[in-house]
């Protein structure tokens, strides 16, 4: 079967028209929400608008993040569908404001999750709206199996008490995706997801956090205090298999690690197209016609940058294809995160290094691009976790087996 590496043809009018939204609308305004953090972009509100409009006519192609679901129905073709086009449109809002992209309503990693898990009923409810994704606790930050926010069953309802931190969207959101567990004796197999609307009583933000970067996108810390939610919240089945283990609830990141590794090839491409410019600027031409060792130094620095983007972007292209055509991809979604999440690193602060006293300066967004980059090696499991699990699913061993 051959295998073609080219964007489908048919997602590439919404990836060109969102490109154009990211560099009109996004990077005008990038800096001054990185200066002025924990304010909320206005302007990102008819963004929001456009893009629900084009969901709801059908021709955004399940582009962002709420786009993301996989197709339960196998008519034997093959589908580039929501997934595919969510990795590419996030990519291009990326290489305009990975904070900004964070900040967009109804664009959250909890409308992914609904996306991923919900049943019909569920999607339908909870259409249009915001959430944000409540898992990291003050004990643990990548052992999503160590959750210990509790959901105690209490007539038609479930009662939560814990503390979340790190909560992407955590105060602008209208509700919040939280990861708890029905029995901690059980392990893995009695966590789930509940959502939880704001305004509940019980469910508190407790404080904003200050960061390296994403300033745009507020992360909070929420305590959940005797918080009563309706049965009916909790996603996906409320029976505890302890067959199936933590499968159910890592179903969501197996579809929302791909969304992640997006970002980071996004922003990564955004600090190469501008040091190739800079770079020509200073007289160095990068000449793909000829072999590295053969050019100058900061040439074959970026040969080498745009070698290892083209990896992540293959990568990322294929978790996102295998969940459009009903593939396991827990692997790739693995390996994509954790390449692009290196990757994106490496290759964001290296442009800041090719590019020395500018790339430095504020003049450039390259030294901001290098700080937001950081934390999507952090966030939807590090590194080091996503590398655990691509050595557990290559060598066939069990979590209890390669800790």
């Amino acid at each position: 079967m051959a295998i073609n590496l080219e964007d489908p043809k048919r997602l590439r009018p919404i990836r060109d028209q969102v490109h154009q939204v990211a560099m009109n609308m996004l990077r005008p305004i990038s800096r001054k929400y990185d200066k002025a953090e924990h304010v909320y972009p206005k302007e990102l509100d008819m963004l929001a608008a456009m893009a629900d409009g084009l969901a709801e006519s059908g021709a955004g192609e399940g582009a962002g993040a709420a786009g993301v679901r996989r197709d339960n129905t196998d008519d034997g073709t093959i589908k580039n569908g929501s997934n595919m086009a969510s990795v590419m449109t996030v990519a291009e809002m990326c290489w305009g404001d990975v904070g900004l992209l964070l900040s967009m309503p109804r664009q959250g990693l909890g409308n992914s999750a609904i996306a991923s898990v919900a049943d019909d009923e569920q999607l339908e409810r909870f259409k249009g709206l915001w959430a944000s994704m409540a898992i990291t606790e003050p004990s643990f930050g990548s052992d999503s199996a160590q959750v210990s926010t509790t959901a105690v069953k209490d007539g038609d309802h479930y009662v939560l008490n814990g503390e979340k931190i790190f909560v992407t969207s955590g105060e602008r959101s209208d509700a919040v995706v939280v990861w708890a567990t029905l029995d901690k004796s059980l392990g893995r197999a009695a966590i789930k997801s509940f959502v939880v609307p704001k305004g509940t009583p019980g469910l508190k933000v407790e404080r904003l956090e200050h960061k390296l970067g994403i300033k745009a996108s507020d992360t909070a810390t929420i305590t959940f205090t005797d918080c009563r939610v309706p049965a009916e919240n909790l996603l996906g089945s409320p029976e505890i298999d302890v067959k199936q283990g933590f499968a159910g609830a890592m179903a969501t990141f197996d579809n929302t690690r791909p969304l992640v590794a997006s970002m980071a090839v996004g922003c990564a491409r955004a600090s190469l197209d501008l040091t190739r410019e800079l770079l020509a600027k200073a007289g160095v031409e990068v000449d793909y016609d000829r072999p590295a060792t053969v050019q100058s130094a900061a040439a074959a620095k970026f040969l080498q940058m745009e070698a290892d983007w083209e990896g992540a972007y293959l990568l990322m292209m294929q978790a996102a294809w295998m969940a459009d055509n009903r593939k396991p991809n827990s692997l790739e979604a693995s390996m994509a995160k954790a390449k692009a999440g290196r990757v994106g690193s490496d290759i964001t602060l290296s442009c800041v290094e090719l590019c020395s006293s500018v790339g430095y300066a504020e003049g450039e967004l390259l030294e901001k691009w290098a700080r937001d980059s950081k934390i999507l090696d952090i966030f939807e499991g590090t590194q080091q976790i996503q590398q655990l699990i691509v050595a557990r699913r290559v060598l066939g061993l069990t979590s209890s087996e390669l800790k």
